[in-house]
């Protein structure tokens, strides 16, 4: 039988216009097992070019940790819950940790089976 890897820990950003918007995605991300930890930042400056302007903006970093294999679920949900047009969504694969951390983010984001679920 071949051994199973166990998957990849994910580093997700994305940045927000303020605190309260950040904390609700932020909740429903670890509500959903789309996450197991997600860490907001405030006070972050952002200066970008959009709509070719350049522009400047105080915002929230929110930095959540999943697996590859939710990664998808998590990028829909985080889009549909965004209030950015154009949401910025970047995942970085962590190289190296502590692999009891690494276990317990699997362990977090694991998708719970409906017939085991509370009604």
């Amino acid at each position: 039988m071949p051994h199973a890897f166990p998957p990849p820990i994910l580093l997700i950003s994305s940045s927000f216009p303020d605190p309260a918007s950040a904390e609700a995605v932020a909740r429903a991300l670890v509500e959903e097992r789309l996450a197991a930890c997600v860490q907001l930042l405030p006070g972050a400056r952002s200066i970008y070019r959009w709509a070719g302007k350049l522009e400047c903006a105080t915002e929230t970093l929110l930095q959540a940790k999943t697996v590859a294999d939710r990664l998808d679920a998590l990028t829909a949900r985080l889009q549909a819950l965004h209030p950015h047009e154009l949401p910025e969504i970047v995942a970085v694969q962590a190289e190296a940790g502590l692999s009891a951390y690494f276990d317990w983010v699997r362990a977090e984001t694991r998708e719970i089976p409906q017939e085991s679920r509370p009604a």
